[in-house]
Order: structure tokens, then sequence, then C-alpha cells
């Protein structure tokens, strides 16, 4: 009774059970079985990026993805072991080895967390829809691309070849199968994922007919170059990091963690946004990284790699009708069970049926009409999309979205400079007056400047901001310019319509200023000076 008691307790204060119309708890418990069978090989395979055992992989993707599950902000994603996490880690484990990776890893959560708490997660609503286009293209390569070293074979030399002759003919046969059954099976039926019934289907016919293409077995032991490795292991162990604690290893460790907390949260809080999108409901940027930072931080005390928010296997559990917290938890308990008791049959499952997944997965999470946006929008959109895009693939997806939302900032900036313009008259008692529209920021200030022709002016003239805004402090300074090049030539200048704290920071022009307390505006200027 008390063990009932506290399942509801847990389910009501997580929110592990949806009560939205249309939930399905069946959905999300083969949802999630889905998209174990999905995380095996890439956990492994990320560990071998990183260079560590393929059960560090294994058990980051177990820990990661059951705690973001519960206390993470968006139900329904996806965590685990990531590639844009392992390439990180890589001259860290060379150098130091697996136990300064544990450590940087509990100091990643560290920082993640603290990110939720100063709630640092909203600023990823910031990022431009172009920009969020890019990475989402850019990432839907880097699986595409990962998916093509499944057709390959190390040799005795101990390279990669390709395959070829009858195994890559019946590799590529049962990845367009698999490929077949997902696309076709919804039309006739959405009892179970058409997603796990096209692996058992494509497993059944590799087993029950000896077809020569490798499983995850042979995945593993070919990677690690051990003939009788196995994904079989016991449940993961309490430890200490084993290194020094002393200022010395806090240097080491600190830009790993610090670049590792970054990526991690930023492909998360964009793949949280994406499923948002794709969902039409919401999650909480800022109860994601607490989420992230718990998981990883407890990662690094249970020997795993951490890791972040995993867009591939995300769009299978959406795709394949998960939505709740149950769907993560339950990819997350079915993984730890192949590690502990079903690792034989975990361990036959043909590599082409999850090929076949991953390439269904690269054409859904594809933005398909950014291609036939081409011709419709502003080719510096175009620009970014490709420009965010290219840099995921060939460098790292971290960077790929801060270039992307550094130059979305000068583009928007540029676009803004071009805003600014005047319109003038001589009034009634023969002064000029200009009528100033738009913004008057660091972009703007040259075109602002060109405006005026103090030499040809009449000798008393005034600039009118009632249409206009002053941003910052070059702005300032611009207007304290003009005050100048007026004088110089021996002409009274006014300025109307002035916020108060513009008329504080005015310097030379201050006097200039006409105070109107009815019509002028009161806004708020960047400006250091004023704290």
């Amino acid at each position: 009774m008390r063990a009932f008691k506290f399942f509801i307790t847990a389910t009501t204060m997580f929110n592990l059970i949806s009560k939205k119309m249309g939930y399905s708890i069946k959905n999300d418990v083969l949802s999630g079985l889905t998209v174990a069978l999905a995380l095996v090989p890439e956990a492994v395979a990320f560990a071998f990026v990183a260079k560590v055992d393929p059960l560090v992989g294994l058990y980051a993707a177990f820990m990661v993805g059951l705690i973001t599950s519960i206390f993470g902000g968006r139900p329904g994603m996806i965590s685990g072991a990531t590639g844009a996490m392992a390439v990180v880690m890589v001259s860290l484990v060379a150098e130091h080895g697996a136990q300064y990776l544990f450590a940087t890893v509990v100091l990643t959560g560290v920082f993640q967390m603290l990110a939720g708490i100063f709630k640092l997660g909203m600023f990823i609503r910031m990022v431009p829809y172009p920009v969020m286009l890019g990475f989402v293209n850019g990432l839907a390569i880097v699986i595409f691309l990962a998916q093509l070293g499944q057709f390959k074979f190390i040799d005795e030399a101990g390279t990669h070849q390709w395959m070829q002759g009858s195994q890559l003919y019946w590799m590529i046969g049962m990845v367009s199968l698999t490929m077949f059954i997902i696309h076709f099976l919804p039309k006739l039926t959405r009892a179970v994922p058409a997603s796990l019934v096209a692996i058992l289907i494509v497993t059944g016919l590799v087993i029950g007919f000896d077809i020569p293409i490798p499983n995850v077995i042979d995945y593993v032991r070919s990677e690690s170059g051990n003939p009788s490795a196995t994904i079989a292991a016991g449940l993961p162990v309490f430890s200490i990091p084993s290194v020094p604690f002393n200022l010395e290893t806090f240097n080491v460790i600190l830009p790993y963690a610090l670049i590792l907390a970054a990526v991690g949260l930023i492909e998360s809080l964009l793949t949280m946004t994406l499923i948002d999108e794709i969902t039409e409901t919401r999650g909480n940027g800022n109860r994601e990284c607490l989420g992230q930072g718990l998981a990883n931080f407890t990662n690094g005390f249970f020997g795993g790699m951490g890791g972040c928010a995993m867009i591939g296997q995300s769009m299978i559990n959406i795709k394949s009708g998960g939505r709740g917290r149950l769907s993560g938890i339950s990819a997350a308990i079915a993984l730890l069970l192949f590690i502990l008791v079903g690792s034989s049959w975990i361990e036959m499952v043909p590599l082409a049926a999850l090929v076949g997944l991953m390439f269904m997965v690269v054409l859904g999470t594809f933005e398909w009409a950014s291609l036939r946006m081409i011709t419709k929008v502003q080719k510096s959109e175009v620009f970014i999309i490709v420009l965010v895009s290219g840099i995921t693939v060939i460098a790292d997806l971290a960077i790929a979205v801060i270039i992307g939302v550094i130059v979305s900032a000068l583009v928007f900036a540029w676009k803004g400079a071009k805003r600014i313009d005047a319109k003038s008259h001589i009034d009634d008692n023969g002064s000029k007056i200009y009528m100033l529209s738009g913004p008057v920021f660091f972009g703007s200030i040259q075109n602002f400047q060109d405006i005026f022709a103090p030499r040809t002016d009449p000798d008393d003239v005034i600039v009118d901001f009632l249409d206009a805004r002053i941003y910052d402090h070059s702005a300032i300074e611009a207007l304290d310019s003009l005050a100048e090049r007026y004088e110089r030539n021996g002409k009274k200048l006014h300025y109307r319509h002035l916020s108060p704290e513009c008329r504080v920071l005015l310097n030379k022009a201050g006097n200039l200023v006409e105070i109107n307390l009815i019509e002028d505006p009161d806004y708020k200027v960047a400006d250091s000076s004023l704290g």
C-alpha cells in the first residue's frame, strides 16, 4: 500500500503520466522500447569517439535518459550520450584518462544547473528561425553521414573498407525494407510503432535466413578490437572520480566543462524548441537546464560520459507516438535491462534495421521546406541557414549556433541602419525642421550624420525625434558630434522629443534640448555610465 501511494505521489509531482487528451501509456512504453533499441549502437559509437569503454556510453545513455525524463523540462524528449559532446572529450581522455572525464562531467552538471537556477534557458527563444533551420538541417546531415559508417567493415590491416558484393546488396536491401515498413505500416495501423515492427521483422528475416550482414555485437567487437566484447554488464556503481582534488585538476577540467555545458544546453534547448513546434506544446527551458545538469552531475559519480538531448532519438520517439515522460523513462529502463539480462537478444539485431530507422529520422528531421524557401526569402536568411548547416557538419553545433546568432544580429543591425530617414521643411519662422524616423544606434550613426548639411542649412535648425529613438552610447555621441558641427558653422541646433535619459547623457548638446514634459518620450538608453 505504501509503495502504491509513493508511486501516485511521484507520478503527480513529476507529471510522469500525462492527463492530456490523446495521451497513451501504451504508445509511450512501446515508443520507449523502440528508442532503446536505437540507443544501443549510438551510445557505443559515441563511446568509441570519446575513446572510452562502450559501457561508459551505455551507462550514460541510461542515466541521462532516466533523470532528464523525470526532472527535465520537455516530456517526450530523449537524452543520452551524444556525438557533439563526445568530440569535445577526445583530447581530455587522451591526455588525462577517463577519471578526469568523470570529474569534468560532474563540473559540467554544476554549470548546467546554475544556468537553470539563473534562468538562462529562456535565452534560447532568441535564436533566430534561420539559425534553427540550419541547426536542424545540419544535424540531419550529421546523422546521415554517421550511418554511412555502418556500410564499412574493418579488414585485417585494421582499416575501414566499404562493403562489396552480396553483403552490400543485402545491407541495402534490409535498410530499404526497414524504411518501407516504417513509411507504409502507419497507413494500415497505428496500434504499434512502425519502427519497432520494422526492427522485429528485419531481425527475424536476417536470423531466420542467415543473411550475411553485421549485427550489433559484430559492430561492438570490430570497433573495440576485442573478439569477446559484449554489452552485458551489471548496474553502474557509485564512485568518486579518482583525481587529485587541487587547483591544478580544476584548471584542467574547467575549460572542458564549460564547453560541454554550453554544447549540451544548446543542443538540448534547440531540440526542445523543435519538439515544441512539432507537438504544438511548450517545454520549460530553465527546468531542462536543471534536469540536464542533474543528469550529468550524477553521471560523473557512476562512470558515465554524460550527454544531452538527442535529436535523432527524440524524433523516433515523437514519430512513434511517445509524448509523455514515461516514454523516456521506458527507453532508459529498457536500455538498462538490455545491459543486465537482454544483451544476447539485442546483440543479434542487425545494423541494417537501425540504419534504416535512422535514415527515416533524417528524412523526417531535415526541413525540406527550407529548400523551397531559397527563392522566396531574403538572401541573408538563406546564407545563415547554409552557414549554420555547414558549420554544424564540419565543426561543432555550439559554434555553428553561436556564429549563426552573431551573423543574424549583424544582419539585423545592417538592415536597421538603413531604416534611418528624415523629412525636412522650413517653418514659418525660417527654421529648418528635420523630422527624423527610425532607430539611432551604432549601426546607423553614419547614415544619421549624412542626413544633415550644417554648411547650407539656415541659422536655426530643429531635429525632431518624435518618430525616432536613441538606443545606445554611440547614438549619444553622434548627437554631441552633430551639435559640434553646427556650432562650428555658427548655427543654432535644437533637439526635440528626447527622453530624460538622453538629456542626462548628452554632454555638449545637453543645453540644446527643448524639454516638453507632455510630449517627450520616456525610454531607456543602453549606456554604461548609467550603471
